[in-house]
This record gives C-alpha cells, sequence and structure tokens, in this order.
C-alpha cells in the first residue's frame, strides 16, 4: 500500500474528530492504513487516496460510516489498570454503597466501554461480593459511539489474546464458558450490564444520574474543547455526591470548571461546590 498522503490523512483525521471527537495524530498515521486496509479490500478501493475522493464525494454514507467504526480506538482490557480498579471496586463502591444504603439502589455508567470488558470486569466484581450486595440493585449502564463495538460487547464473546488480558484465571473459569478459541462470559453477567448507543459529545438527557461514571482512556483522543465538553457533559449526568473515574494518564485540571479531585480517592473525581 502507498503511503498515505497529508491531504488525505488530514481529511480522515477531521472526518474522524467530527463524527466521534477522537483524533489521530500525525505520528500516528499508520493507524489509518491499518484500520482502513479491510474496507478497501471489501469495496474493492484500490488505495486511500481512492477512498478519499469517494467520501469527499458524500457518494456513501455507508461508506464513511465504516471508516469512522474502523478508525475509533476500541483499546480495551479486563480490570484495566489494575491498582485504581481495586480502588473502584474497594474503597470507592464501599462509599457509595453507605450514601446509598437506605435505597439500597445504585447506579454505574461506563462511557466509551468499547467491546465491554469494563463493565463485566465492574460485573464480577459485584457478584464476587454477593453477599454484600444482597438485596441491592446495581445499575450498570454501558455506552459507546460504535455499534459493531457493542454489538461484540452484547455477545461477551471474548478471544484467548482478549481474556488472557487482565482477567484472572479463576474469574475466566467462573464466569466464561471455552468454545474452540473463543470464551463467552455467563448469561448472568451478560444480564448485569445494560448497552446503549451514546455520543459523549452529546449531553445525555434520558439516562439520569450516576454516582459512579468511568470515563477511561478516552480524553487522550480529544483536543482541548472536546475534552472540556464531554467532562461537562458527564458532570451533567454525575450525582452530587457521585465519583467520576477518568484513566491514569488523564486529568480534569485546566479541562473543567463542573469536576475537581477527590480528597478521598486518588484518581478520582467528583462535582466542585
Amino acid at each position: 500500500m502507498n503511503m498515505i498522503s497529508n491531504h488525505d490523512a488530514t481529511f480522515l483525521s477531521n472526518m474522524l474528530e467530527q463524527n466521534s471527537g477522537q483524533a489521530i495524530s500525525p505520528s500516528r498515521q499508520w493507524r489509518f492504513e491499518a484500520t482502513l486496509k479491510p474496507i478497501l479490500r471489501e469495496n474493492s478501493i484500490p488505495d486511500i487516496a481512492t477512498l478519499v475522493k469517494l467520501l469527499a464525494s458524500n457518494s456513501s454514507q455507508n461508506l464513511k460510516n465504516q471508516c469512522v467504526e474502523a478508525m475509533i480506538n476500541n483499546e480495551s482490557s479486563f480490570f484495566r489498570d489494575q491498582p485504581n480498579f481495586a480502588l473502584l471496586t474497594g474503597p470507592v463502591l464501599d462509599n457509595v454503597r453507605e450514601q446509598n444504603i437506605d435505597s439500597k439502589h445504585i447506579r454505574i455508567w461506563s462511557a466509551a466501554c468499547s467491546h465491554g470488558q469494563e463493565p463485566y470486569s465492574i460485573a464480577m466484581s459485584i457478584l464476587q461480593n454477593q453477599e454484600k450486595w444482597r438485596g441491592w440493585t446495581v445499575e450498570i449502564l454501558a455506552t459507546d459511539i460504535s455499534m459493531s463495538a457493542l454489538q461484540k460487547a452484547k455477545t461477551g464473546q471474548y478471544s484467548q489474546f482478549e481474556v488472557q488480558r487482565g482477567l484472572p484465571v479463576g474469574l475466566m473459569i467462573k464466569y466464561f464458558t471455552q468454545n474452540g478459541d473463543q470464551w463467552t462470559i455467563s448469561e448472568h453477567v451478560r444480564n448485569m450490564v445494560h448497552f446503549e448507543k451514546q455520543n459523549l459529545l452529546e449531553k445525555s438527557l434520558s439516562i439520569g444520574k450516576f454516582d459512579i461514571i468511568l470515563c477511561r482512556n478516552i480524553l487522550m483522543y480529544f483536543n482541548s474543547d472536546n475534552k472540556h465538553k464531554v467532562l461537562s457533559n458527564i458532570s451533567y449526568n454525575l450525582k452530587p455526591d457521585g465519583f467520576v473515574m477518568l484513566g491514569s494518564a488523564e486529568t480534569v485540571i485546566g479541562q473543567s470548571d463542573e469536576l475537581v479531585s477527590s480528597n478521598c480517592f486518588r484518581g478520582f473525581y467528583c462535582i466542585n461546590r
């Protein structure tokens, strides 16, 4: 495949950012070739230059959607950033549980959930402490902008490589069934998670308020304006005493006036009062 031109790279990057908020830096232009190669082959398009001409002509919305879906970064793994995840499923959840002891009802939103490893990791953590959560309603909403990612997440099917990334062997044996080189998470775990399509650049008015919102390892792909917009949008859906969890390399500093660092839990954020 020929080297992608700066013009074509700029066009594709702008198209991705306009439709998802994500951006691909010039140093990562190889991702265009890697992600779009299957689309070229499937549609009998000879090269990226021809693809860009077709996209620029607005001749096929379906082709545009295919390209955006392919270029979106869907990197994820079970129990990602294990120390921070342990803080979430331990002290943070205990704090939220205490706040909701009367209602026995908590709501968790996994934003930009990709292929579902994050929300399923939360669900398995809840099941591992069934006595603590007996009689409680734990709602887990998982959203993503990518329909293909959501479709995969709903099936709960993962490759050997995917289950080996972060998933303890004991949980794999307990909650997954092997079928060839595929592993399928149990129906009980799948039923704990509700998946919906959601663009984080749009304020979500219908999903309500949450005790915990996870928006991890996605802001790094947004420009400054879009980071501010996303943080403003998710803060709208956060309960007054709730927590936002970002990726370990992400922060609200300089990006949000509505959220501040938690005094209790490193890497977590709460409403600025």
